[in-house]
C-alpha cells in the first residue's frame, strides 16, 4: 500500500487540488507551490506523462479525465509527451525556495525538465 500525503484536505478537494496543479504546471510549465503539494503533484504529473506518451485514444481520453482542459490537454500529446519520448523517467524537478514569510511554509518550485 502507498503512503500518501493527504494534505489536510477531503479524498476529493485533494483529487481537485492535483488536478489543478497539474494544468497549471503543463500550461506554464513551472509553478511554486509548498513543497508537500509539489511532491504529491510530481508524482501525479510523472503519471499522466507516462499515459500521454502512448500517444493512442485510449491514453487521451485518460489524460483528459485527469486534466479537464482541452487546450492543455492538446499541449500534453502535442508537445509536452514528444518532448520525453526517449527518457524513461525524471520528467519533473522539485527545487526548495526557502520558508513563506507569512506561515512559515516551505516553498518550492515545480518545473518540467
Amino acid at each position: 500500500m502507498k503512503k500518501r500525503r493527504k494534505l489536510s484536505r477531503t479524498a476529493e478537494h485533494r483529487k481537485m487540488l492535483l488536478r489543478m496543479l497539474a494544468t497549471s504546471l503543463f500550461r506554464y510549465e513551472k509553478i511554486r507551490t509548498t513543497y508537500a503539494k509539489a511532491k504529491e503533484l510530481e508524482m501525479y504529473a510523472s503519471r499522466i506523462i507516462e499515459i500521454a506518451k502512448k500517444g493512442n485514444l485510449d491514453s487521451r481520453r485518460r489524460v483528459h479525465a485527469m486534466i479537464n482542459d482541452d487546450a492543455v490537454c492538446n499541449k500534453i500529446f502535442t508537445a509536452i509527451a514528444p518532448r520525453y519520448k526517449n527518457r524513461t523517467g525524471g520528467y519533473i524537478s522539485v527545487l526548495k525556495l526557502g520558508r513563506r514569510l507569512s506561515d512559515g511554509a516551505l516553498m518550492s518550485l515545480v518545473r518540467l525538465i
